[in-house]
This record gives structure tokens, sequence and C-alpha cells, in this order.
């Protein structure tokens, strides 16, 4: 009852009704895409090939762009390289004068760093797309020959077309960030996440009739699912409260402020943002490695980097950690937020404002920070795990820990804010009545 309610008030707001029609038009067209095969591959033998790939880093990267990868489609990309590129230019942030200044410089700054990044995708992609066209016409990296006319017309028509559809899907996420609901990148990479769903169930079900797997462990998997995905909603939407007070003021004849107000300091300060850089940066090693596929010492380095390598967890949970604090700083700047505060002639009860008020948030923000941090880190590679010791099948398990998890919850939570706000603004309730949306009071 109640979401039939929300969803009539959301068809009583035009413009909000416009947005949500427009986004699913534009992920619609994305998802059309994803099916459309590469000119001169074999859809039976690269379809066939893909399923021995299915548990390593060719079966995670294929997860993220909803199968176009395994289906050698003109999107077979999808997003990472603009994510890999956006990564690039907020580094070169950290340690660069330049792009520092660019940061400082407002709207007309963030253009700029905009047009870079979209630069740095460009590159990224070209480079990508040149490692998965080698990899295509190889037979020996899908064990047989997926594409029956390798050469020249077709390594220069593979980097252009995989190229083009990745700045396509840029100005795609960019247009729904725009002009519908939500942040448009991270649907993009969620819609694709939830494409493999129905499949990698079909698959588990599929194993407990044939008897491969005891229903009564499929159960205690099922029940341990429902709790990491509260539990990941949980980290979402945790916050620290800080309170600060605002000294009375009389303006002319009226008197303003004496109240106390709270500064929300999220647990995960970051989203999803860290999971997403951090799968970025382990993608560029088997990029690299898939223009060498008859080397047999690249093929050992593979190894290590293997999606169930006990080396690729501890690095992409290492990875995870330093991206939430590296991703923290840059989103949260205590110090602006203590200047801002001593303006408005706000306090924290028992802290001087200025340095000290800085430094006490600083401080709150670094203890918050680890314990999400190392959550994070430990729900990304709890899949690998569960595929060793509990015999769950990778993608069914990509799905209840991992990143697909971490990015369909925080997506998810910040698109249903988004549309919350909508309703709110207009006097409607909104999905969570009764609950608590991130950023609702």
């Amino acid at each position: 009852m109640k979401l039939t309610e929300s969803l009539q008030n959301i068809n009583k707001i035009p413009e909000l009704r416009q947005r949500i029609l427009y986004t699913l038009l534009l992920l619609i067209i994305y998802r059309i895409g994803s099916h459309i095969t590469l000119p001169g591959v074999d859809a039976s033998a690269i379809s066939g090939a893909s399923q021995t790939h299915a548990s390593d880093l060719f079966g995670l990267f294929d997860l993220f762009v909803g199968g176009a990868f395994a289906r050698a489609s003109i999107f077979s990309l999808g997003i990472m390289p603009y994510i890999s590129s956006a990564i690039i230019v907020q580094l070169l942030g950290a340690v660069t004068p330049y792009f520092q200044k660019l940061q400082k410089e407002g709207e007309e700054g963030r253009q700029k760093i905009n047009q870079y990044t979209r630069y740095g995708t460009l590159l990224v992609a070209s480079l990508q797309a040149w490692g998965v066209s080698v990899s295509l016409a190889s037979p020996a990296s899908f064990g047989r020959v997926v594409v029956p006319d390798p050469g020249f017309f077709f390594m220069f028509s593979t980097v252009l077309i995989l190229t083009a559809s990745t700045l396509f899907i840029m100005w795609l996420g960019e247009k729904i960030t725009e002009s519908g609901i939500g942040n448009g990148i991270s649907l993009i990479i969620m819609i694709g996440i939830l494409a493999g769903f129905p499949q990698s169930l079909i698959a588990e079900i599929q194993s407990v009739s044939l008897g491969s797997k005891n229903w009564i462990v499929e159960a205690v998997i099922l029940a341990l699912m429902v709790v990491i995905v509260a539990a990941v909603v949980v980290l979402t939407v945790g916050t620290r409260r800080i309170p600060v007070q605002h000294a009375k003021r009389v303006v002319g004849r009226k008197m303003y402020g004496g109240g106390t107000q709270y500064i929300p300091m999220r647990v995960n300060t970051a989203g999803v943002m860290p999971i997403i850089f951090a799968q970025s940066i382990m993608f560029l090693p088997s990029t690299f490695l898939s223009f060498f596929p008859e080397s047999e010492i690249m093929q050992n380095v593979a190894n290590v980097f293997a999606y169930d390598s006990w080396w690729y967890a501890v690095m992409f949970g290492s990875m995870i950690v330093f991206f939430t604090y590296f991703y923290t700083a840059i989103a949260f700047n205590p110090k602006e937020v203590a200047d801002t505060m001593r303006r408005q002639g706000g306090f924290i009860p028992g802290v001087r404002p200025g340095k000290s008020t800085a430094d006490f948030i600083d401080n709150i923000l670094t203890r918050i920070t680890l314990p999400g941090a190392i959550s994070l880190a430990f729900i990304a590679v709890l899949p690998t795990f569960l595929t060793k010791f509990a015999n769950v099948t990778p993608g069914f398990a990509q799905f209840f820990g991992g990143t697909s998890l971490l990015i369909i919850v925080g997506v998810g939570l910040d698109t249903l804010q988004q549309i919350e706000s909508h309703l709110l603004m207009r006097h409607y309730d909104g999905f969570m009545k009764s609950g608590k949306v991130r950023g609702r009071r």
C-alpha cells in the first residue's frame, strides 16, 4: 500500500516523472548496446569460450558491464575507462599544484577537471580497446578461434568502435546526472550488475536441484545473505552526529540563533567510490597482461592477479582501505567546516573555534573512517572466501557480498534519496515514511 501510494505521488509531479522516464530510456539504450556484437567476432564462439573464464577477473569485469564483455559487444569496456581516468585526475589533484588550483576555482575549475577526465577516458579506453582486440584475435586467449579473419582492419575497427562506445556511455551517464535522476555513472554500473542477477540465481537453484548442494546449506547461505545486506545498509546510512550550538544574535528587534544543530558525519563518507576506484586499478594489470596471451611468464603473473587468489584479496582490500581515506579527505574538509561554523557563529560545546574545532572534527572523522574502511574491505573480499569454502557459484556470490552488493545498496539509496527529496519538497511522503533514509530528518 505504501509503495503504491509513493508511485502515485511520483506520477503527480510532472518534472520527477519525466526525469525517471528519461533515466529509464537512457539505461535501456545502454542495455541494447550491450547485446550488439563487435563486427568480425563469432558470437557463438565467444559465448562458449567465456564460460571458462567465469570465475576469474574476466568474469568479474564482465559482471560490471552486464555481460557485454562475454558477448564481445560494442559496449564491452563499459564505463570503467572513465572511472580509471577519474582516479588518475583525482590523484593528480592531491599531488599536483595545478590541479589543486583547479579544485579551488569553483565551477570553472570543475569544468576543466571534467574536460581533462574526458581526455583521459579517451586515452585509457584506446589502450584497453587495443588489449581487447589483441585478446580476441589470439586463439590462445579463449582456447578457440573467436575471430575468423583477424587482421589490421579488425584491430583498427575494434579499437575505434570500443573507444567511441565508451565515450558514448560516458555521455549517457552525464546526461542522466544532468537531466535524469541519480548519478548517471553509478546507475550505469549498477544496472550492468543487476542484469546478471537472474541468470546467477537460476544457476544456484539448478545446482541445488541437481543435488550438487545441500538445501540446508543453501538456506544458511541465503540467511547469511540477508544479514550481509542488512549490515551493508547499516554501514551506508550510519552517521556520527556532532552537536553544534549557535550563539544568540539580536538583529533589530529580533533574536536569531541559540539553537542546536548537528553535523552528520557518515561512517562511510566515501560511499561506493573506494570500491569502484580499487576495482578499476585491479583491472589494469589484466589489461596489460592481455597484450601477451602466449607468454608463459606473463600468464604466471596473471595468476597472481586472479580473482580467486589470496594475493588479489589482500591487494584489493588494502586498496579499498587506502581509497576510503583518500576519498574521505577529498569529500570532507574539516578546516572548511570549522571556518564556516566560525563565520556563522557556531561552535562545538567544549571546543575552541578555529583550529581546535578542525582538529576535533578531523580526529572523529579519522576514528569513524577506520571501521568503515575495514568493513568495506571485508565485504568486498567476502565472495572470494565464499567461493573457496562454501562452494557458492562465483556469479551468485557477488550479490550477497563484494563490490556488487556495495554498489547496488549505495547507488540504490542515493537514487531513493533524490526521489524522496523531490517528493518532500512538494509535501508528499516518500518511500520511507517511517524509516530513516540517509540525509532525511
